[in-house]
């Protein structure tokens, strides 16, 4: 599949699972039983679905094969295939941390690795 994946997360629990060394998920992702993650392709239209307006966030770029077999591809959101980790994300895994600001009426993206 993809060699990087994203996640959205708030910058204060993003410090505690640092201080953890793993990130056990959001609410969503403890109801849901997994972490959900995007692609490239599609973290921009998850910004926009489940963040809008939320100010405080990090992206998380995070090394897909680091996850192992927890790491699995599921049909979501018009059938496409996203990533979902059943279990904890380490922080080892995670390559890259940077805010995530909102301006201007969206989530401001760097370059992201596609």
């Amino acid at each position: 599949m993809t060699k990087i994946i994203y996640k959205i997360c708030d910058q204060a629990d993003w410090r505690t699972a640092e201080a953890a060394g793993f990130y056990a998920g959001a609410p969503v992702d403890l109801k849901d039983g997994f972490i959900h993650f995007s692609t490239a392709t599609q973290v921009e239209e998850t910004a926009a679905r489940h963040f809008s307006g939320r100010d405080g966030l990090v992206l998380l770029s995070v090394n897909a094969s680091a996850l192992g077999e927890q790491l699995k591809w599921e049909p979501s959101r018009g059938g496409d295939l996203f990533p979902h980790l059943y279990g904890h994300l380490t922080t080892d895994t995670v390559v890259k941390v940077e805010e995530l600001p909102w301006v201007d009426g969206a989530h401001q993206f760097s370059e992201l690795e596609r």
